[in-house]
């Protein structure tokens, strides 16, 4: 959830470790705060940007293959001790950003993913879009769909009696799935998050990312002359140890 003209500030202060073979890519293992892998399609950025918020701990990440649209990565992380996310490893598309919505006819996605815990974990598993007004802009919405919550919670202005977040939406029914839709403010942008009605993982994403974009414009306001400036996909880790398996990940914009 972390505003990604930051990520990019952070970038520019070392080089993009250039697309090798993916034989070479698969022996590699990443660790660096900062560090990224340059792909054709992708930027694998191992964003550890609440590191110094912890007691201990790190993340790793490495790209194991590619294939035509699709990549197959693995992060391992665990953290210990602090508040709030520590890292968020993820795939960022590079092809088809920085065009109005109105212009963008489909986001076509692929995920299938599995993941191995120790003990309990606080994370979850997402996709993160932002948009903006101008081309390259500042972000101004975050739009979040979520494949798994271990424990987190998504941004709100909204709680229950209870403390959890309440949804300024429920039951909606996208892509293949039935979602929950909250609403808040994370101090830099505005934040639409989709979490699962019945708070299962979704595993095996195959959908069009822009239906949730389409509700958004359709129903809730969101402008059609905004821009897409990112579109990603990582896991946001918090506490705990977990290694993240994505075996087959795409995002085609269109």
């Amino acid at each position: 959830m972390r505003s990604f003209l930051s990520i990019i500030s952070a970038a520019l202060l070392i080089p993009f470790i250039s697309a090798a073979p993916p034989a070479e890519l698969a022996k590699r293992q990443d660790t660096g705060q900062w560090d990224s892998v340059n792909l054709d399609d992708y930027i694998l950025y191992l964003d550890q940007w609440g590191k110094d918020n912890a007691n201990s701990g790190q993340a790793c990440a490495s790209i194991t293959s590619v294939s035509g649209s699709s990549v197959a990565w693995t992060t391992t992380w665990t953290w210990s001790g602090g508040s709030g996310v520590k890292s968020y490893t993820n795939i960022n598309a590079k092809n088809n950003i920085n065009k109005q919505l109105s212009a963008i006819s489909s986001i076509k996605s692929t995920w299938a993913w599995s993941q191995s815990t120790s003990g309990s974990i606080v994370s979850n598993i997402a996709y993160d879009l932002f948009t903006s007004s101008s081309s390259g802009g500042s972000n101004e919405y975050e739009i979040m769909v979520w494949l798994d919550n271990q424990n987190a919670g998504p941004i709100s202005y909204t709680y229950g009696s209870d403390g959890n977040p309440t949804p300024i939406v429920s039951n909606l029914s996208i892509a293949g799935k039935t979602w929950n839709l909250y609403y808040g403010s994370n101090g830099a942008n505005l934040v639409y998050s989709f979490l699962t009605s019945d708070k299962s993982a979704v595993t095996n994403f195959s959908g069009d990312l822009f239906a949730f974009f389409k509700y958004l414009t359709t129903s809730q306001g969101l402008s059609t002359s905004q821009y897409l400036t990112t579109a990603q996909g990582g896991t946001e880790a918090t506490s705990g140890s977990a290694t993240l398996t994505s075996s087959a990940f795409s995002i085609v914009i269109s």
